[in-house]
């Protein structure tokens, strides 16, 4: 097809793309309730102990029981990972980027069936789990070209001036040796298989340790990366809880580490890094609490389509998702009842069926949160819309909650904390810099949102704290970052490095300088 999927073009795809998926899906659920192994050393591996994974849109529906990993089962496969490196650093640049290049090739030729699994165990609708399995495949080839663009980062460097000698220099980045990937639930795929791209398009090898919440989709990745050729122990797939993370952030083959996650596990992991005997590398995306400013000069229109897509969108369950909106006085009347008016359209329900929008929460600690929310909420604040859990119309077996709508107080503790529930929280300003002092006002610093005249587009650039912003965009106040459009990371509590997934900046945070000086 012609058409190019990304976060931004979802919105209007070609028919044919519902009618493969709908025959993907029907697939995928013939094959349910299967046993699935952990993929180490090149070989499938059983543990004994199991995850049962449930649908969260019916939990009545089991999608499949999952090798569950030991502490013992991740030092072998450190072991795999640490036995595999010096092939994997050594093979010729263009033999390692050229099996990456296959399973690109593997992801996009399996992107329905693929996008159907993920729609099943995540609960997020069809165009977010096809988008999702899509940003892999541009994620592997947009790594092997900007790693071949660069010259594998060799670079030579001016001789030295020496009269009598001939001193040759030059700049060589080297890989680590064994990465680790901690990978949360919302994103199972794209922040599996991103990371990983990066890790073995640098020469390190990987051990991928996926959330218990979603065992399937590490193991669907291990199959491209399997069937396109790459060696025995250079990718090896567990899932398991905090004790088997806790073993890998320890173990003394780790050479780095990329976890994306919550903020407290991400600097407890950054601390542990940074005490052992020597630093390890450590990439850490923690989260966001986002926000969106629209001045007196905004689209009123465009904003309200850019804030519930971006508010509201897989269950605000991304990191990237608005969770703070500050609205200017003069607008904010006609905002709202915009917000609710497309807030009322919404579908909920099965997510892997065309019409619904919005599928489920992902399991029931975050329904259960939800609930305790809205409680809040309620406490010191107004409920504008939503607020309540689902239970009827085919929703009964399912974690359905509605969309959330709520004007608070400035001092109320939820403009605080991330609560990864469709839920945003209003405040009217009287000013510019007032919304702006406010949205700085955060310990985050991932995605921003803006909607204001053109004149003041550089002022909200010059002056929020946030790693990604967007500017009058209807498509996603906050979210929809696509690689090779835009890069993807945070400031302050929300990213441990600065730079950004899928940046000019990225490759390099995998590797390790050598600066080599040969005399003649």
């Amino acid at each position: 097809m012609s058409f190019k999927l990304t976060y931004s073009t979802m919105f209007n795809p070609p028919e044919e793309m519902h009618t493969r998926f709908d025959a993907a899906l029907a697939a995928v659920r013939a094959g349910l309730g299967r046993e699935h192994a952990m993929f180490v050393d090149g070989a499938d591996v059983q543990t004994g102990s199991w995850i049962e994974k449930r649908n969260p849109t019916d939990t009545r529906e089991v999608l499949g029981r999952f090798a569950e990993a030991s502490t013992q089962d991740a030092a072998r496969a450190m072991d795999a990972a640490r036995a595999a490196w010096p092939a994997w650093r050594a093979m010729p640049m263009q033999e390692r980027l050229g099996l990456l290049r296959r399973a690109a090739a593997l992801v996009e030729e399996r992107v329905y069936e693929l996008g159907a699994a993920v729609a099943l165990e995540v609960g997020k609708n069809r165009m977010e789990a096809l988008g999702e399995v899509q940003e892999v495949a541009d994620f592997l080839t947009g790594y092997c070209d900007d790693f071949e663009r660069h010259g594998g980062f060799d670079n030579v460097l001016p001789d030295d001036p020496l009269a009598d000698w001939r001193s040759h220099n030059r700049s060589v980045m080297r890989p680590y040796g064994v990465w680790v990937v901690i990978t949360p639930f919302n994103f199972p795929f794209a922040l599996a298989g991103g990371p990983t791209a990066a890790a073995l398009v640098t020469g390190n090898t990987v051990v991928l340790k996926g959330s218990t919440d979603t065992p399937w989709a590490g193991r669907l990745l291990a199959e491209c990366l399997r069937d396109a050729g790459i060696p025995r122990g250079v990718f090896n797939y567990i899932c398991g809880g905090a004790a088997v993370g806790s073993s890998l952030v320890e173990h003394p083959h780790l050479g780095g580490l990329t976890f994306t996650g919550s903020y407290a596990v991400g600097m407890e992991i950054q601390r542990k890094l940074f005490g052992r005997r020597f630093p390890r590398p450590c990439i850490a995306e923690m989260g966001g609490k986002n926000a969106c400013i629209v001045t007196a000069s905004g689209d009123v229109s465009r904003a309200a389509s850019g804030i519930v897509r971006s508010a509201f969108g897989m269950g605000g369950q991304k990191c990237s998702a608005l969770s703070r909106l500050y609205v200017h006085c003069d607008v904010a009347d006609e905002l709202l009842e915009g917000i609710r008016t497309q807030m009322q359209a919404l579908r909920i329900g099965d997510p892997t069926q065309r019409e619904n929008w919005l599928g489920p929460v992902v399991n029931e600690r975050a329904y259960r949160r939800f609930a305790e929310c809205a409680r809040r909420l309620r406490e010191g604040g107004s409920v504008l819309a939503g607020g309540e859990q689902l239970r009827e119309g085919g929703m009964e077996h399912g974690y359905f909650v509605q969309p959330t709508l709520a004007e608070l107080p400035q001092e109320h503790a939820l403009w605080r904390e991330e609560m990864f529930l469709p839920v945003l929280t209003v405040c009217r300003v009287d000013s510019n810099e007032e919304a702006m002092r406010l949205a700085n006002a955060s310990d985050f610093g991932l995605t921003a949102g803006f909607y204001g005249s053109d004149s003041e587009v550089a002022w909200f650039h010059e002056n929020i704290e946030a790693g990604v912003t967007y500017a009058n965009r209807p498509q996603g106040a906050t979210t929809g970052a696509w690689p090779g459009y835009q890069p993807f990371g945070g400031w302050k509590g929300s990213g441990s490095t600065g730079k950004a997934i899928a940046s000019f900046y990225y490759l390099p945070l995998y590797l390790r300088e050598q600066s080599r000086t040969v005399v003649e």
